[in-house]
């Protein structure tokens, strides 16, 4: 009996988290804000950090509302290597590539905004993802 009691309580919860991710989707149509959100990458912190001033500079220009940059956590990828490929197999080298992330988000862009910002040349090495939410 206790484990159908548990079981409607977490349908009751996860039902209450629906609706409110419902409610605030419509809060956000309803009040008309739109978020553009702008994801950045690169192997170098250095450049990054320099791009990321760059982007947030341009959008400071035109008046623009910004949230961050907010850094994400770094992903680092690890690989190992033999050294040797017959005789001395216990010996490794290991490398690894990090990727650095930075989360910039721009409420209710203009459109002197967003066309500043699809001019904006950046150095090579640092990847861009922009959304519209």
């Amino acid at each position: 009996m206790a484990t159908k009691e548990l079981k409607t309580k977490k349908s009751k919860v996860l039902a209450e988290k629906k609706v409110k991710k419902a409610s605030l989707k419509k809060e956000k149509k309803e009040t008309g804000q739109v978020v553009l959100r702008i994801r950045v990458r690169a192997y170098e912190s250095k450049i990054l950090d320099a791009s990321v001033k760059q982007i947030i500079d341009t959008a400071m220009r035109y008046d623009a509302e910004i949230i961050g940059p907010v850094p994400l956590p770094t992903e680092i990828k690890k690989y190992t290597v033999n050294r040797a490929s017959f005789i001395y197999k216990n010996t490794r080298e290991q490398f690894e590539i990090r990727v650095h992330k930075r989360l910039i988000d721009i409420i209710n862009p203009n459109p002197k905004t967003v066309e500043s910002l699809t001019n904006l040349s950046l150095p090579s090495g640092v990847d861009i993802d922009v959304r519209m939410l």
